[in-house]
């Protein structure tokens, strides 16, 4: 019996074997450089980043968590403070919150939809809230510049977790400053992604930059000359060198992952699944293709079962919501506290989408998920996704 040959999530080894020769020279220049910490490839990445994601100001550090944590640090929100974030997203925006010592003010995100409305913030902010900390989930940026309107309105800091958004655009402008200050990882799976960790922020405010800057280097501009508490989060010149050779070819890639969404929209059109989209006035990058199953109970594990036995890699973004999290036991959440956060982490699967995915896998997967007619997912018009 022939094995189908297996279609992963996504394939890392061939993102790196498509541009190996760049890659390679990037690294033994960066080794032979003899500067191993800081140094000319993090201040070329940093020139770079900032402007192609159309900001004054880009400090690289050492993940995506420290940038959001340095981020909530320089715009001085600590205990007593909180912070509107979405109750649908990675834990790691949560953990940021929690690391300054602020209050998590959890929103849902719209049915159907999977980031923050500005309609929808407005009733929960009060004299204690500080900030809003939108995410730009699986790729689709939020209404980026109605919820700046309305954090102005309120003299609230804006702080964007972008770690699933390069390159994408909200009514053509890139994501990179329309807040306070944008938080990025390079994490490897990331469609900018380093050979290991990094992040970084990007600003106009040159304050900010500065002391993001301080904080992330032991709280300090001057060498052994302490101004507050900074911790040690900085991007390796090896991984800077990485990232300058990919960020020439994240527009294409994307582009790329753009093509397979189209390719999953027409060719899943008529299943009963919720298909991500992505608004008018929005350039989505795809970074994850989440379908949404029907509420029937099991409906989601079956299929990703189902695929997996068709050689298909799927992952769960995301099984736990991050209410119901053991880490956030001491905060009392209930489950259906947050519906729509719990149905989607029941009813999300997430296909491969990755920019070295070939159309005939594409295809397959098309074809797998159209023959599940026994799980009820076929023959009737796409519906929009909502919880249990």
């Amino acid at each position: 019996m022939t094995i189908a040959p297996s279609i992963p999530f996504l394939d890392l080894k061939a993102s790196y074997a498509e541009l190996a020769p760049e890659l390679d020279a990037a690294i033994l220049r960066a080794s032979r450089s003899g500067r191993y910490i800081g140094g000319e490839e993090v201040e070329v990445f940093e020139t770079n980043f900032a402007a192609y994601t159309e900001a004054k100001h880009c400090v690289s550090v050492g993940n995506g968590l420290d940038a959001l944590i340095l981020a909530l640090r320089a715009l001085d929100i600590g205990i007593g403070d909180e912070v509107i974030v979405p109750s649908h997203t990675f834990i790691a925006t949560w953990l940021a919150v929690s690391a300054v010592g602020a209050t998590i003010v959890p929103v849902e995100p719209l049915p159907g939809s999977y980031y923050l409305d500005a309609a929808s913030i407005e009733s929960y902010i009060n004299h204690r809230t500080k900030a809003i900390l939108p995410v730009h989930l699986y790729g689709i940026p939020v209404d980026i510049d109605a919820i700046c309107t309305l954090a102005s309105a309120h003299g609230l800091a804006v702080i964007e977790d972008a770690a699933q958004a390069h390159g994408a655009k909200v009514r053509g402008k890139r994501i990179g400053s329309h807040g306070h200050i944008v938080a990025w990882s390079f994490y490897p799976g990331k469609n900018l992604g380093a050979l290991g960790d990094g992040g970084a922020i990007t600003t106009n405010y040159l304050q900010l930059a500065n002391r993001v800057r301080n904080l992330a280097n032991y709280g300090s501009s001057v060498k052994y000359s302490n101004d507050e508490r900074g911790i040690n989060s900085r991007l390796d010149p090896i991984q800077a060198a990485v990232l300058n050779v990919k960020l020439k070819h994240l527009d294409s890639w994307n582009a790329r992952r753009t093509s397979i969404s189209e390719h999953y929209k027409n060719g899943l059109a008529k299943l009963n699944i919720n298909l991500p989209q992505a608004p008018q006035w929005a350039d989505a990058v795809w970074h994850l293709y989440p379908i949404c199953t029907s509420n029937l109970a099991h409906v989601r594990d079956q299929l990703q079962i189902n695929l997996t036995e068709a050689g298909i890699h799927t992952q769960i973004h995301y099984p736990v919501p991050p209410h119901l999290q053991k880490a956030y036991q001491d905060l009392n959440f209930k489950a259906g506290k947050y519906p729509i956060a719990e149905g989607y982490a029941s009813n999300l699967l997430s296909l491969p989408i990755g920019p070295q995915l070939v159309m005939d896998d594409v295809d397959k997967i098309i074809s797998v998920l159209n023959s599940q007619q026994n799980l009820g997912i076929t023959n009737v018009n796409n519906q929009v996704c909502e919880a249990e």
